[in-house]
């Protein structure tokens, strides 16, 4: 690095140092929170109500308070709410920080069984002062651990509206970075007690390198049933699954269409966006915007629910879609009114007018009025219906805009579309859908979501055009569409191999991806597998995966049965980043105990169901033990659990701890832990952020200090990070091996030694 380039760095990173040592508004002083055109565009529509528009513009120069949503479907999500409450929301709510008083965190009204909280804290104060370190550590730890997500406000609201349940195929368009994405997991594993949901989350997204962050967010939750895959959202391809021996369009039951937009409700905490801001920003997405939702819609299974979001306020990116969608549709779709689905949000309706303004500031109300020149920049959809019948008829009014203002949120909108007959252009096919509907014995009129997929294969007619790069690039991407001609089914695929699409488009963009690889139910691995974990005759050896063709296997995940389906079927039509939960996980140390394959946490509640011996049933006070004892003699188990210990011989082994409801001050939910029972000793294999869980809601204080001498005094040397570059890198990899076999990733809060090694196989 030459003189320059170096005091160049040195410049750099000395006005880093004074940003950071400047105050909670430092960093963004250079950033005035003014836009004149944007004050006067929205003015001018209207969408504000008369007199609020000034505490409108205060409420965007303001910065956006912290929100925090829990994670819902774990059995864990009543502890972490009583943690919250009892301990950390107390120990905040009378401090005063830089003359500003505190307010205690208040559930958001409108989200079910207080799962999600406020406070008037920015982000930036809670990651930076020092009175609030535990609180913050509090907040990283669990986010890491999947327990918590912090998620702005009115980004929770799609995955609310779509009303998922458990056996629904979902679709997310845009997912990245993935915290709807997450919600829809979550309320796919509304009930615990069922490791394998039918339904299942396909999130996809154009960018590949956003989608090892989607991954990251997706492993959190440890799911075996979402596919994370990398294509443009609006020519998305069209998927098939086997059907009762015969192929079938998959079509879905939810899709969530939140489009990428010019996110102006974003500008209290994307401050950028205020320098940034043009009237043209608008006008280059709405096209795209809706080729993304025609595309959504017909993926859609009739019955069936799209969400259509944005996280702008403007009436181009949003009633305009919405009105040039239903006006193409022809009646198949139709706007639900969600009024009474979330109680206690303060929203304003859609609006049935709106003007266009170019960046110099000349208005259009009228498609007539734009000279030829504009043409190419501003298009007819963009406006609204001229015919006031049809304009009623749509119901925008049933479209919902969040103003930050009214409940001190960001900027939002949102709209509930339902899928009441196929799309027109997929009319024109009437020998597929004859004949579908004649194997299915009956007729295409009004079929449950489950059947549409039988009856309306429709989502097949433009899959050859779009393979070719979508509509050319024109608003009215069906037109195209409808002259495309049936794709053709490809032949010769490789019966249990799922590899990525050809290597004409693999190389184009991204990183090569692993095959996905599905083992047969008479492979050799499951010989050892089977008799070591007395696995029950009901185990779905069939859902079992793993990364790589040839050599020893490293790792062993499991998907779901309908999953399995979906990658079978459709190798070639599209490109999967990641699928799965890690199950086992190869140590050659356990060759010689009887298993070269241990347990890993990451998929402990899924696999545990099935596992009928190797099972330690632990107390709390055991817990306590082996999450903050390195190397824990047997000794120091209750006698229970040591005589239980006692009766297995070395190896991998499940930690089970089961609720006493008659004591309510221990933790009411189930607890499963992945170990290993040593020659002498016994060592929980958990990664460090769910141990500072677990050891939270057994009331083990836990807290690191700044310089990392805290929880029991070892792990500083790893600072902890709020991004995700260890799984990222853990799954683009398909698993580095070396990594973890007794190390970090398995939870030890050091790196195990040497004589550790010695005894543990031994």
């Amino acid at each position: 690095m030459g003189k320059r380039s170096r005091q160049r760095q040195k410049n750099q990173n000395a006005g880093r140092d004074d940003r950071d040592n400047a105050g909670w508004g430092a960093g963004y002083a250079e950033i005035i929170k003014e836009n004149k055109l944007f004050e006067l565009y929205y003015k001018e529509q209207g969408l504000v109500p008369e007199g609020e528009f000034e505490q409108f513009m205060e409420a965007m120069r303001e910065p956006l308070p912290a929100t925090i949503r829990i994670t819902g479907y774990k059995s864990h999500a009543k502890e972490i709410l009583h943690c919250l409450k009892d301990k950390y929301f107390k120990d905040i709510q009378e401090l005063e920080i830089d003359g500003q008083k505190i307010e205690a965190p208040q559930p958001l009204s409108w989200y079910p069984d207080e799962q999600a909280w406020h406070t008037n804290m920015s982000r930036k104060i809670i990651r930076k002062s020092p009175l609030l370190e535990k609180f913050h550590q509090f907040l990283v730890s669990e986010t890491e651990s999947g327990n918590i997500s912090r998620q702005e406000a009115v980004s929770m609201i799609p995955p609310l509206l779509l009303k998922i349940e458990s056996h629904h195929k979902i679709l997310d368009m845009c997912a990245a970075p993935g915290s709807k994405t997450a919600q829809l997991i979550e309320m796919l594993h509304s009930d615990m007690d069922v490791p394998f949901p039918e339904g299942f989350v396909i999130a996809n997204d154009v960018d590949n390198k956003r989608c090892y962050l989607l991954v990251h967010q997706a492993k959190r939750l440890n799911s075996p049933c979402i596919m994370v895959v990398n294509h443009d959202a609006s020519c998305i391809p069209t998927l098939q699954m086997d059907s009762g021996g015969r192929k079938d369009i998959l079509l879905y039951d939810r899709v969530l269409c939140d489009v990428p937009c010019s996110g102006d409700g974003t500008m209290r905490k994307n401050i950028d966006v205020w320098k940034k801001w043009t009237t043209s920003n608008s006008l280059h997405l709405h096209g795209l915007q809706l080729r993304i939702a025609v595309r959504g819609v017909e993926q859609l299974a009739v019955g069936g629910r799209m969400v259509y979001s944005t996280c702008s306020l403007n009436p181009i990116e949003d009633e305009a879609v919405i009105a040039a969608l239903l006006e193409k549709s022809e009646g198949a779709l139709e706007l639900e009114d969600a009024s009474a689905d979330l109680p206690g949000l303060k929203w304003m309706p859609g609006v049935t007018s709106w003007k266009l303004m170019t960046k110099e500031g000349q208005w259009f109300s009228d498609w007539s009025e734009v000279p030829s020149s504009r043409h190419t920049q501003i298009r007819p959809t963009m406006f609204p219906p001229k015919d006031p019948e049809k304009l009623a008829s749509m119901h925008l009014e049933r479209c919902m805009r969040i103003l930050p203002h009214h409940q001190n949120t960001g900027g939002f909108f949102v709209a509930v579309l339902v899928k009441k007959a196929p799309m027109p252009w997929n009319k024109r096919y009437p020998k597929l859908r004859k004949s579908a509907a004649a194997q299915t014995g009956g007729a295409p009129a009004a079929p449950s979501p489950a059947d549409a997929p039988r009856l309306l294969p429709e989502g097949s007619l433009e899959e050859e055009e779009m393979e070719e790069g979508g509509p050319g690039g024109k608003v009215d991407g069906e037109a195209e569409a409808a002259d495309a001609p049936l794709a053709q089914e490809a032949a010769g695929k490789q019966e249990a191999v799922c590899g990525p699409p050809p290597s004409k488009k693999l190389r184009l963009f991204g990183y090569k991806e692993d095959p996905f690889v599905f083992l047969t139910e008479d492979d050799p691995v499951f010989t050892t597998i089977q008799s070591f974990y007395d696995l029950s005759p009901d185990f779905p050896k069939l859902n079992v995966l793993t990364r790589t063709h040839e050599g020893k296997k490293r790792h062993l995940y499991m998907v779901s049965k309908e999953l399995r389906n979906v990658l079978l079927n459709n190798s070639e039509r599209m490109k999967v980043i990641n699928t799965g939960v890690k199950v086992w996980s190869r140590n050659s140390d356990g060759e010689e105990f009887g298993c070269a394959f241990r347990l890993a946490q990451e998929g402990i509640y899924t696999l545990q169901p099935y596992i009928r011996s190797r099972i330690i049933k632990v107390s709390m006070e055991d817990i306590k033990v082996l999450l903050t004892q390195e190397n824990p003699f047997l000794s120091k188990l209750e006698a229970d659990a040591h005589a239980q210990a006692k009766q297995l011989g070395m190896g991998s082994i499940v930690l089970k701890y089961i609720p006493n409801p008659n004591n309510p001050s221990e933790p009411q939910c189930p607890i499963q832990l992945c170990g290993w029972r040593g020659k002498t000793s016994i060592r929980a294999f958990v990664p460090r952020n769910e141990r500072f869980h677990y050891l939270r809601m057994l009331g083990v204080e836990v807290f690191r200090d700044k310089q990392g001498q805290g929880q029991k005094k070892r792990d500083g040397a790893k600072e902890e990070k709020e991004g995700q570059a260890e799984e990222e890198a853990e799954e683009a990899a398909a698993g580095d091996e070396a990594e973890r076999e007794n190390g970090d990733e398995n939870g030890s809060l050091e790196p195990k030694t040497e004589s550790e090694k010695k005894e543990s196989s031994s």
